[in-house]
C-alpha cells in the first residue's frame, strides 16, 4: 500500500487540518501518517485558539515517521511558527521524499489568520523551494505574488511568477468568485486550466486541506502532477456534492461520500 503523510494542525471539529487529510487519504486509497504542527480549537464558525507543539518535538514525530514508515508522498498545512517551518525543512533536506505538496495555509475559510507574519517569509526561504507543487488559493496568492489578482489573466501571471520565483509547481485555485471554480496549474514553463463546475454548497470548511492530500495521495500512486490535481479536484467535487450539513458555520464536506 502507498503511504502518505500530513504535517498540519489538528482541527478538534473533524472537518480541516489533520482530520480531513487523513479522512481524504483513505478515501483515496493510501495509507495515512501524521505529524502534528499545532492543536487548535476550533468548529465551523471560527479558531477559538491555537496551541503549538514544541520544534523538538515535531522533529521527534518526523524522525519517528521517516525511519519506519517512509511516506511515498508528503502534505504540508498548518504551520504558524517560523521554527516549526525550519524543523520541517531540515527534515526534508535530510530525508528527501519524492513528493512534497505545500498547501500555504494563512487563512482559515472562516477569515481567521493562521500564521505570525514573521513565519511567512521563513515558509518562502525555507520550504517553498523545497515543494513539488504550492497549493495556494487566490487571497494566499495575493500574499505572494504581491499584487491583487482580479482576472484569469492574472491568473496566469501570478502562477508563472510565484513557480518560476521558487522553482516548484503551482496549483492556483480560483474558488474565490474569480473564474468560477476553475484552477490554474503552473508546471515547468506550462499553464494547464482545469475547468470545475461551482457546487452550490455553503459548507466548505477544509476544501484547501482536502484538495492538498488529495493530490498528495495520487502522487504517492504514481500519478503526474496534472493527473493528480484532476482526480483530486474529482474528488473534492463529489465530497462537497454529497451535500452533507452539519455545525453552525460553513460545516465539513463528506470525505467519505464513495464509502457508502
Amino acid at each position: 500500500m502507498k503511504t502518505a503523510l500530513t504535517i498540519a494542525g489538528s482541527d478538534c471539529s473533524g472537518g480541516a487540518g489533520i482530520q480531513a487529510d487523513l479522512k481524504t487519504m483513505l478515501a483515496n486509497g493510501v495509507y495515512g501518517m501524521s505529524a502534528i504542527t499545532a492543536l487548535t480549537a476550533q468548529n465551523t464558525t471560527g479558531v477559538a485558539a491555537i496551541m503549538n507543539v514544541t520544534p523538538e518535538f515535531l522533529g521527534q514525530q518526523l524522525d519517528c515517521i521517516f525511519t519506519d514508515i517512509f511516506p511515498d508522498a508528503v502534505k504540508i498545512g498548518m504551520v504558524s511558527d517560523k521554527d516549526l517551518i525550519r524543523m520541517i525543512a531540515g527534515k526534508l533536506r535530510q530525508y528527501q521524499p519524492n513528493h512534497v505538496v505545500v498547501d500555504p495555509v494563512m487563512v482559515a475559510t472562516s477569515g481567521a489568520r493562521l500564521i505570525a507574519d514573521d513565519a511567512v517569509e521563513v515558509l518562502q526561504q525555507e520550504l517553498f523551494p523545497l515543494a513539488t507543487v504550492l497549493t495556494p488559493n487566490i487571497p494566499e496568492a495575493e500574499v505572494l505574488w504581491g499584487e491583487r489578482i482580479a482576472s484569469k489573466e492574472d491568473m496566469e501571471k501570478a502562477a508563472g511568477e510565484i513557480g518560476r520565483k521558487y522553482g516548484c509547481g503551482v496549483l492556483l485555485k480560483g474558488g474565490h468568485s474569480i473564474n468560477d471554480a476553475n484552477d490554474l496549474l503552473y508546471k515547468d514553463g506550462e499553464l494547464t486550466w482545469f475547468a470545475g463546475k461551482r457546487i452550490d454548497n455553503p459548507n466548505t470548511h477544509g476544501t484547501g486541506c482536502t484538495l492538498s492530500s488529495a493530490i498528495a495521495s495520487n502522487l504517492a500512486k504514481g500519478c503526474g502532477l496534472a493527473e493528480a490535481v484532476r482526480l483530486a479536484k474529482e474528488y473534492i467535487s463529489g465530497a462537497l456534492a454529497d451535500m452533507l450539513d452539519l455545525g453552525r458555520g460553513s460545516g465539513p464536506m463528506n470525505h467519505g461520500y464513495a464509502l457508502k
